[in-house]
C-alpha cells in the first residue's frame, strides 16, 4: 500500500500518541501513513506506564481530554475488535490540608459545569469507596466513578494491531535524523524527512517521542520544553484487601502518590519533586521506601506487605503539565509548514487517544474539533521554556524546569516530602 518512499504523512515516534495517531490518519483518509521508530513499537515509556485514566483534569481542555479518552477506550472493541483493557474504578483524589480541600472543591465544581459525572465526598464516604482508606489521613476527596485504568502492555499491542488492520507502514530501527524544506514565508516548508534508513518524500511530519520529544525537535533546530524525569511505580503482593472487582483509585496529590488494584495485590506509583530533570538510569530504593510509608499512613494493610516488582522509566513532562499540540517552530519562531508537534506532557495513557486524534487532525487539516488547541502550542513557551498559561494543577510534582541534563550517578537520594498533619 506505500508507494515506495512516498508518504501523505510520515510520523516519528511508535509510543502511544504516535501509534494512535497513525491509526487516526488513515481512518481519516491519509492513503499512505509511514511512522518510523528508532526502537521498537512501544519499547518506550508506553508499555511502562501505570496505565492511570482519569478526567478530572484541572482544566476545561484536560477534562475534554480526558473524557474523550475515556469514551475511546470504551468503544475500542467494537471499532477494532481489541482493546487497551480499559477498567471503570472510580477515583479518589484526596485533600490532606484545608487548601487542598478549597481547591478540590473549586475544582469538581468547574469539571461539574462541563457535565462531568464527580462530586466532593468526606473522608468517611471516601473509606466507604475504598474500605483499605485510613479516613483520618485526608479531610475529603473528589471523585469520579467514570475513572478507570487501562494494561499499558495491552494498550501497545491493541495499537499495534490497528496499525497493521489500517495499512501503516512501520519501520523499526529507523531514526530520525532531519527533514528537507524549502523557503516559503514567513518560514519555510517540508519536502522530505530524512531517516537512517533513507529519504522519505512527504509534506506532512508528525513529531512524537514522549520523553524523548526534546531530542527529536533538536535534530530539525525546533526547541521542544518537554523534559524526562525518573518516574517510578512498584506492585505489593496480593491480599485479600486488594481481591476484588472495584475500588477506587487514589491519588495523594500533594506527596505525587497514585495508587490502584492489580492481579490481587496493590500498583502504586510516585514522582520526587526533587529529582533533577534527565532519563531514568535506576530504581530510587531510598525513595521508594519512603513513599511506602507514606502510602501505609493512607492505607494501613500495605504495611509489611512484600514487593511483587518494581521498575523505574523516564516520564515526559511540561512546565505547565499541559499537553504540546501545535506546528514545530524553529529558533527564530518562525514556522516550519507541514511538520506538527505532539507531546501529552506525561499522560499518555490518560490523553493519549484524544491528544493522537488531536494530532493527526492538525497534521492532515490544521484544525480539529475535539478541543480548543489554539493556546497550546509551542509559541506560549518563552527561551526559558516558561509557559505563559497557568499550570494544571491535577499532575504528579515534576521538577520545575525541563532542563535536560541527567542526574550524575543514576541514584539520588531520598528527597524531603511533605508530610501528613
Amino acid at each position: 500500500m506505500i508507494a515506495g518512499n512516498r508518504a501523505d504523512l510520515v510520523i516519528v515516534g511508535a509510543g502511544t500518541i504516535g501509534g494512535w495517531a497513525s491509526y487516526f490518519a488513515r481512518s481519516s483518509g491519509a492513503d499512505r501513513v509511514i511512522i518510523i521508530e528508532q526502537g521498537r513499537v512501544g519499547d518506550g515509556a508506553s508499555s511502562r506506564a501505570a496505565g492511570i485514566v482519569r478526567a478530572q483534569g484541572g482544566t476545561p481542555t484536560t477534562v475534554t481530554l480526558g473524557r474523550w479518552s475515556i469514551e475511546f477506550y470504551k468503544r475500542q472493541f467494537e471499532l477494532l475488535g481489541t482493546d487497551s483493557g480499559f477498567r471503570e474504578l472510580g477515583y479518589l483524589i484526596l485533600a490532606t490540608s484545608e487548601d487542598e480541600e478549597r481547591a478540590g472543591r473549586e475544582r469538581v465544581a468547574m469539571q461539574q459545569r462541563l457535565g462531568l459525572d464527580v462530586r466532593w465526598v468526606d473522608a468517611r464516604e471516601a473509606a466507604r469507596l475504598d474500605p483499605s482508606l485510613q479516613p483520618s489521613s485526608l479531610r475529603g476527596a473528589s471523585y469520579s466513578p467514570n475513572d478507570g485504568c487501562i494494561d499499558p502492555v495491552r494498550n501497545v499491542r491493541a495499537y499495534s494491531l490497528a496499525m497493521q488492520a489500517a495499512g501503516v507502514a512501520v519501520r523499526e530501527g529507523c531514526a530520525f535524523t532531519g527533514v528537507e524544506t524549502i523557503p516559503t514565508a514567513p518560514g519555510k516548508r517540508v519536502t522530505a524527512i530524512l531517516t537512517s534508513a533513507g529519504r522519505i518524500e512527504t509534506s506532512r511530519v508528525l513529531l512524537t517521542g514522549g520523553p524523548q520529544l526534546r531530542a527529536v525537535g533538536d535534530v530539525i533546530g525546533v526547541p521542544i520544553p518537554a523534559g524526562a524525569v525518573r518516574h517510578q511505580v512498584a506492585v505489593l503482593e496480593p491480599h485479600p484487601a486488594f481481591q476484588v472487582e472495584r475500588k477506587a483509585m487514589g491519588f495523594d496529590l500533594s506527596g505525587g502518590l497514585y495508587w490502584r488494584l492489580e492481579d490481587g495485590g496493590l500498583l502504586f506509583g510516585m514522582s520526587n519533586p526533587q529529582e533533577p530533570p534527565g532519563p531514568a538510569r535506576s530504581i530510587d530504593w531510598s525513595y521508594l521506601t519512603t513513599m511506602r510509608r507514606r502510602l501505609a499512613r493512607f492505607l494501613p494493610v500495605t504495611e509489611g506487605l512484600e514487593l511483587r516488582k518494581a521498575w523505574a522509566a523516564s516520564i515526559d513532562y511540561t512546565a505547565d503539565h499541559q499537553p504540546i499540540l501545535g506546528p514545530a517552530l524553529g529558533d527564530d519562531h518562525a514556522p516550519i509548514e507541514g511538520v506538527t508537534v505532539a507531546s501529552a506532557g506525561g499522560h499518555g495513557m490518560m490523553w493519549g487517544p484524544a491528544v493522537a486524534r488531536v494530532a493527526a487532525d492538525l497534521a492532515l487539516e490544521g484544525k480539529t474539533s475535539v478541543v480548543d488547541v489554539s493556546q497550546l502550542g509551542l509559541d506560549r513557551f518563552d527561551a526559558e521554556g516558561r509557559s505563559r498559561l497557568a499550570t494544571d494543577p491535577i499532575a504528579l510534582p515534576f521538577p520545575k524546569t525541563t532542563h535536560p541534563d541527567p542526574p550524575q550517578g543514576g541514584r539520588e537520594e531520598a528527597r524531603e516530602v511533605p508530610v501528613l498533619r
